[in-house]
């Protein structure tokens, strides 16, 4: 996000030129401050002078561009700070995959980079940052999922139990000499382990969608890549990197969905990340 006006002002206002421990600003209104004691008209020509400086510093162009740097360099480390937060979430071997896939995005940066191609190299980190930050989400999924499977004993075994249970409860409803409580009951029992069977069936499913998505992000990268090493213009590396991330977006929905059935990964709602692939900013 790009700074404010007042986040300008706010900079101006405590700048502090290297070697200086104390930014000019403050010393100048404490100067006017102690004149004001002696003859008030000081703080009314320190509060016109404050105005002034803090107008013209705060609006020259060369100072914004050093606060807007300051900035996106603040953002860019928090950002940093959570994502390795959600990475440690992960267990080793999906670490691994992550940085693996996050590695070779760069790579498609870094090669155009060193042939000299700098524009559009910009919008390639965006475009590799967004289809990097879906990945992340996609193995973050399929962790929540995996837990869940885990937490309730989903084994051959157990799912063998369960059918025996059901085939047991429903020889019980058989018998005529069953009372009308006791057949509502059991019939209310074998609908429980028959949604549960459902459910259980239906996180496979998920887990192959999920296997599936996070194979097609590796085949895509891969494909950009040797697209990348073939093309001599960058704006088409570009075009193609959107036209990926546009056929994610079923995906991104899909997440969304799971998230408020599983009520996991917290903020993962959030816009992506500012460039978590840059090659090219990070050398300047």
């Amino acid at each position: 996000m790009k700074p404010t006006f007042w986040d300008y002002v706010r900079a101006a206002f405590n700048a502090r030129p290297g070697g200086m421990f104390i930014p000019p600003n403050w010393i100048g209104l404490g100067v006017f401050g102690f004149l004001g004691v002696l003859n008030p008209g000081f703080w009314i020509i320190g509060l016109g002078c404050e105005l002034a400086y803090l107008g013209w510093l705060g609006t020259h162009p060369r100072f914004q561009r050093l606060v807007t740097g300051d900035h996106l360099l603040d953002e860019r480390r928090r950002w940093q700070a959570r994502l390795y937060e959600l990475i440690r979430q992960l267990p080793p071997e999906d670490q691994q995959r992550y940085r693996a896939l996050e590695n070779r995005c760069q790579s498609i940066i870094e090669q155009q980079a060193q042939g000299g191609l700098s524009p559009g190299l910009e919008e390639q980190g965006e475009g590799l940052g967004r289809l990097v930050w879906i990945y992340l989400r996609l193995l973050l999924t399929r962790e929540s999922i995996r837990k869940i499977i885990r937490e309730s004993a989903n084994t051959p075994d157990e799912a063998a139990r369960m059918k025996e249970r059901i085939d047991k409860l429903q020889q019980q409803l058989q018998q005529p000499s069953i009372t009308e409580d006791l057949r509502k009951s059991l019939t209310a029992q074998i609908e429980i382990l028959q949604q549960r069977q459902e459910k259980k069936h239906e996180a496979q499913e998920k887990l192959a969608f999920l296997d599936a998505e996070l194979t097609r992000i590796q085949e895509q990268v891969e494909l950009l890549r040797e697209q990348a090493v073939l093309s001599t213009d960058p704006a088409v590396v570009s075009q193609r990197i959107d036209q990926v991330t546009t056929t994610l977006g079923g995906t991104n929905q899909w997440i969304r969905d799971q998230q408020k059935i599983y009520g996991a990964m917290e903020d993962l709602l959030a816009d992506p990340p500012p460039l978590v692939v840059s090659g090219q900013k990070e050398s300047q």
